[in-house]
């Protein structure tokens, strides 16, 4: 794999929103209800077991990076069978459960930055995709970026 600028800029901005998510800010909390709680950490619990699953799945293909590894293979079951980015999905879902169920706004916002971010770093990324796997545009075509298509 040969790393571009964008590639390396994506991880950085990604590991910078990480890296903020971490803090807080008192003023932006709110409270919140405790059915709300459950259904946030059951969100952010979903998504823990959704990045497990993607990871255990995309096995040796993994990478912080949306250029391919060299050698790579076009996963296309499990849970890809459904999703296109299921890492990023389960990302948005820890951040957004975990911020409802403490109450935080900031979390909540950086989380729809992430999702920004991740929606153009996907666009980037499959846009290599295309590139090295002649099937991934019919694959496109059935799947959903963030969520399955059915859902959409």
């Amino acid at each position: 794999m040969k790393l571009k600028t964008k590639d390396i800029g994506f991880v950085v901005i990604q590991f910078c929103l990480f890296i903020i998510y971490l803090f807080d800010s008192d003023f932006l909390n709110f409270d919140v209800l405790h059915f709300i709680r459950i259904i946030g950490i059951s969100i952010a619990i979903l998504g823990g077991f959704l990045i497990l699953i993607a990871t255990i799945q995309l096995n040796t293909s993994l990478s912080p990076f949306p250029s391919p590894k060299s050698g790579a293979n076009l996963i296309q079951n499990g849970v890809y069978r459904y999703i296109r980015h299921p890492i990023y999905t389960a990302i948005l879902l820890i951040a957004f459960g975990y911020g409802i169920y403490i109450g935080s706004l900031f979390k909540i916002l950086v989380t729809i930055v992430l999702c920004v971010l991740f929606y153009f770093k996907s666009v980037y990324e499959e846009e290599r995709l295309v590139k090295m796997f002649l099937q991934y545009t019919s694959y496109k075509k059935r799947t959903g970026r963030f969520l399955p298509k059915w859902l959409n």
